[in-house]
Order: C-alpha cells, then structure tokens, then sequence
C-alpha cells in the first residue's frame, strides 16, 4: 500500500507541475499580447498629420446669423503668423454657398499684432469705405473677426486700426473702434 500511496503522490506532482507551467505559459502569452505596439489599421499619411481644423465665421444667408465654417489648413501655414493667416481667410470668405462674408469686398489686411492677449488688426481704408453699413451688417462684421480670431487661446479682445490709424469708425457713425472688441456668446 506504501508504495500506491508514494505513486499517487508522484502522479499528483506530476500534474500539479505540468498546470503550473501551462498556467506561466498562458499568462506569458497574455502579457506579451498586452505589451505589443497597437498598430492601427490605416497608416496616416504625412499630409494628414500637418494639418489642423480652424473655424471661421461667416454670415448665413438664409438667417443672416454668423455660423462656423471648419476648415483643414497646414500646420505649417499657421507656425508663422497665424493671426495674419486666418483673417487673410476671413477676407478670401466662405467655401460653402450658403455663407458669405462679412468684410467688406477689397479689403486688405496690413498686418496683425498681438499685445498681450489684445489682437490689434490694421486693415486698410476699404474696410470702411465698402461696407455695406447699417449697424446690424457692421456688427456681424465684427463678431465674424472677434469670434474667429478669438478662437485662438491666447486672444481675448480685438482692437481694429484703420491704415494705422486708431479710433476710426464706420461711415456711419454706428460703431467705432475706439474700444477693444470682445466675444459675445
């Protein structure tokens, strides 16, 4: 009996090693799966990784309220002077047909500055002398810049210079520039 006794204790050592290596053996595995790079399944092309969204703000024709235009553009066109970049954008107006611009036609921007988080933006004389006028179409002028250039982080408020020139005002006396304009939400 002694020696059934040492073969049963010998078959379930035995056993009990063979389970202890399937388990290593399987929780290896796992880990090693775990631990592989996650390789996605559509490579992503250079083109893509350059390129950002940015929203633009454009009046809707139907509702002549201000809506967002997304636009993918270059990393590498904004790294420089984004500021001047995106108003340029502003100026050229909308892709879509629904929407369409709020600066005047024949404006130029001369350049763009930033001073602490005030965004100063010198247009030329065509910014007044082509607006439209009214003071609704005026303020949709501005809102359409304050909330694109606001949109960057470091943008709060936006003073607007006429050839240089501060404190000008629209044709028609509605809204001048002599204050800083702000987001309204």
């Amino acid at each position: 009996m002694k020696v059934n006794i040492k073969k049963v204790i010998c078959i379930i050592m035995i056993i009990v090693c063979i389970v202890a290596i399937i388990v290593c053996f399987v929780k290896n595995k796992n880990e090693k799966d775990i631990n592989e790079e996650y390789q996605p399944q559509e490579e992503i092309s250079e083109e893509q990784e350059r390129q950002t969204m940015i929203s633009l703000y454009f009046i809707n024709k139907t509702t002549r309220k201000l809506e967002p235009e997304a636009r993918l553009i270059d990393v590498k066109e904004l790294i420089a002077d984004p500021y001047t970049v995106i108003v340029n954008l502003l100026i050229e107006g909308p892709k879509k047909d629904s929407h369409e611009k709020a600066i005047p036609e024949g404006t130029m921007l001369i350049n763009a500055t930033i001073e602490g988080d005030v965004l100063k933006l010198n247009f030329s004389s065509e910014f007044i002398d082509n607006h439209k006028g009214g003071k609704e179409e005026e303020e949709k002028t501005i809102e359409s810049i304050v909330n694109t250039v606001t949109e960057l982080t470091e943008v709060n408020s936006v003073k607007i210079l006429i050839n240089g020139e501060e404190n000008q005002k629209f044709k028609d006396g509605e809204i001048d520039f002599s204050q800083n304009f702000i987001r309204n939400e």
